[in-house]
């Protein structure tokens, strides 16, 4: 009985509930809703294109990108080395001829002087 009344209650509730809302303002509620569906799947589809591009485009630079590090490392590997020895013999050079660069004091006065030229 109890179940009954509150369920006849609902009813009422429902059908009163009912004359508060217009059926055309929700009518036009759905279909906005569905625009808004459509659009979203359509903003999903080409955003789902855009990944399966964005990865295809990986795939093709990444073997070159990563091929190319290595190329950097190597030369920079190189470029270490024969900088390393260039100042080993700088080291020696300046061991055996003291006079062989000139200090800071020579090479600011070398360089204010236009007629001379910086030994190479």
């Amino acid at each position: 009985m109890e179940e009954e009344s509150i369920r006849e209650a609902s009813k009422e509730v429902s059908r009163e509930f009912k004359t508060l809302i217009n059926s055309d303002d929700l009518d036009s509620l759905k279909q906005l809703q569905y625009l808004i569906l459509g659009r979203l799947q359509d903003s999903n589809a080409v955003l789902s294109h855009f990944n399966e591009y964005s990865e295809n485009c990986f795939a093709e630079v990444s073997s070159d990108f990563s091929r190319n590090t290595r190329l950097l490392r190597s030369m920079k590997s190189d470029l270490d080395y024969i900088f390393q020895k260039l100042r080993s013999m700088k080291a020696k050079i300046m061991a055996t001829y003291p006079d062989a660069f000139p200090d800071e004091s020579e090479r600011e006065a070398l360089d204010e002087r236009p007629d001379l030229e910086m030994p190479q």
